[in-house]
């Protein structure tokens, strides 16, 4: 067939085909553009998900009549003023979308420009065009779109449930509300409200940071926002800002790890990729942590036109970005200092809810006895008032042995420490503390752990790890094949502090561990290594995996659980815990701590 010029409709249709995959695509180009007027209030009706009706109506600045006409052309928009494709500063720069709705869809836009007398309909279906004509409307621009995807019927069958539709369409709304706490945005389907998000305050726009948090804490949840750590870097004009969250608060997905770039939301691998850098050490491989971080930079120094729908970018020099989102996190980790997550102790006492007959069994066996039947027909009346005796408050005078001074009524040593005071080591692996107002449990393995790495990260960027010579060196039995891969790496090993040596062909001699570590499992840690090491290959150092090798070390030096502590020991451990960034967690992103407030304790006695 010879060359020709393909039909506009056709192409709007291809077009549609780029932008438009589902009812969410709709809403996403109709809430940018509504973004890009100056809409401070943005809403969303949907019916079956979008798939019937879809409605998006803003009070941003509006179009005239001659605006309205042109809105409906191909590459035809109001935000490449001096036609840059480099100096982006807006959302719907192509130009594309409201032509390509109309080409699959029943179109129909009225409009009323600020200042303007009378506002304006135009309609749009199947490619096919009629008005402008008059009509009533207040203000702003309305859209409404009827039977997606009428005039390709075969793309219909692609479409998901109205639920799916209707979540993805959630999704999106999420997403740029974030980015723009200053807007309203509102969601109903089929009638029902499915989301609100208020504009922020005035008093919150006024603080740096507050009116983001809390629409952050909208949409990703309280816990969230509660254990959030706010972070700001700016580096040879690019300025990072954001919340990340405390490493014990994660997820099994990234799903909640929230990129945008110059106000646009995103989807790259880069940035994901510098996420999970930053908490390599503080997070289990399959946990994820929460994240919502801002880039700013220069439109210069990122091409925003790289996607059909704008989802990705391409950034002039990556390893810029990625340096500087992992060292922002990093340093604002550091400041949260041993503090864990609330949703820690949250769950600890979820658990004491759950627990079966923890609520009812003392009630009901205290009202039995006083009531005279069910289980008080088994006391005897005697032994119950002996009991009763031997039991009752002693006065002062009687409870105090002669010559002793009264007990202080404050103890100010649990007041003067965060993590309190050391008062118990129960099941020889957990240590209990008094703090001011309430108590903390401690996993005394996994805070020595943390503690451990932390002090071994400290030396080797100091310049080395102190080595200590064993007396008889430790023979390890390996396969061969780990035995060739501990040897390849023998020269970095012995930076990190493990010195060995060839002992036949399927062993290795230990001579030299880590100072750190004392008395460790040698052969528990020489095995591990070598079983990380073989799967690393020869493609990276160990110097790229110093977090995962140094997190291997300092679980087998630390303080495992089973020992029995001395006091002084327990209150050292809290001490060194205080004094050290991230303690809070263990190298695997579990907490080392959980902390009950007073107050919760006496919730679980009924005494509040």
């Amino acid at each position: 067939m010879p060359i020709r010029l393909l039909p506009a409709n056709l192409v709007n249709q291809i077009a549609a085909g780029e932008v438009i995959e589902r009812p969410a695509s709709v809403v996403k180009e109709l809430v940018e553009n509504a973004v890009d007027a100056g809409a401070t209030r943005i809403a969303v009706e949907l019916r079956e998900g979008g798939k019937s009706f879809i409605s998006v109506t803003d009070d941003g600045h509006g179009m005239d009549r001659a605006g309205l006409e042109l809105a409906i052309q191909r590459h035809a928009t109001s935000k490449l003023p001096d036609d840059d494709l480099v100096h982006i500063g807006f959302f719907g720069f192509r130009g594309e979308a409201l032509p390509s709705i109309g080409a699959v869809g029943r179109l129909s836009i009225a409009s009323r420009a600020r200042g303007a007398e009378q506002a304006w309909l135009i309609r749009v279906e199947g490619g096919e065009k009629s008005g402008p004509e008059p009509t009533a409307l207040s203000g702003g621009t309305r859209v409404e779109l009827r039977d997606l995807f009428y005039a390709v019927p075969a793309r219909l069958k692609f479409l998901k449930t109205a639920r799916s539709e209707q979540n993805a369409v959630v999704e999106i709304l999420e997403r740029l509300a974030m980015a723009h706490p200053e807007v309203a945005f509102s969601l109903t389907d089929d009638g029902r409200n499915v989301l609100r998000l208020d504009a922020a305050q005035a008093e919150l726009m006024d603080t740096p940071g507050a009116a983001r948090l809390k629409r952050l804490g909208d949409v990703m949840g309280r816990d969230f926002a509660d254990n959030a750590v706010a972070l700001s870097v700016e580096r040879e004009g690019i300025h990072l800002t954001g919340f990340t969250g405390l490493p014990t608060l994660n997820r099994a997905t990234a799903s909640s790890q929230y990129l945008f770039v110059n106000g646009r939301p995103v989807r790259d691998r880069l940035l994901q990729g510098a996420i999970r850098g930053a908490y390599q050490d503080f997070l289990a491989r399959d946990r994820h942590p929460l994240v919502a971080l801002f880039l700013d930079c220069p439109p210069e120094l990122v091409d925003v036109n790289v996607h059909p729908a704008k989802a990705e970018v391409r950034f002039q020099d990556p390893a810029l970005v990625r340096g500087l989102i992992v060292g922002a996190i990093r340093r604002a980790l550091d400041a949260a200092g041993h503090r864990a997550s609330t949703t820690v102790a949250g769950a600890a006492l979820a658990s004491f809810g759950t627990m079966p007959g923890v609520a009812t069994a003392m009630p009901n066996a205290y009202q039995a006895m006083h009531a005279g039947h069910g289980q008080a027909g088994r006391f005897n009346a005697g032994v119950v008032q002996q009991a009763m005796a031997a039991f009752a408050p002693l006065s002062p005078e009687m409870a105090r042995p002669s010559g002793m001074a009264p007990a202080p009524q404050q103890d100010n040593a649990a007041q003067d420490y965060p993590l309190g005071v050391a008062r118990a080591q129960i099941f020889s692996t957990y240590i209990v503390a008094q703090t001011k107002d309430g108590m903390v449990i401690v996993d005394q393995h996994a805070a020595h752990e943390r503690l451990v790495l932390e002090r071994m990260k400290v030396a080797l960027a100091g310049g080395g790890v102190k080595r200590q010579a064993l007396l008889i060196p430790e023979i390890v039995e390996l396969p061969e094949k780990l035995v060739g891969a501990l040897l390849a790496r023998s020269v970095e090993l012995e930076e990190l502090g493990l010195a060995i040596e060839a002992f036949g062909h399927d062993a290795v001699a230990v001579r030299e561990v880590p100072a750190l570590l004392g008395q460790s499992d040698v052969k528990g840690l020489v095995r591990d290594l070598a079983e990380e090491i073989a799967e690393l290959g020869a493609a990276f150092s160990l110097k790229e995996k110093l977090e995962d090798i140094c997190g291997t070390m300092a679980c087998h030096g630390s303080v495992r659980a089973g020992r029995q502590l001395l006091p002084a020991e327990m209150d050292a451990l809290l001490r060194q815990m205080e004094a050290t960034p991230h303690s809070g967690q263990c190298n695997h992103g579990r907490p080392t701590y959980v902390e009950l407030k007073l107050a919760d304790i006496e919730r679980l006695f009924g005494r509040r």
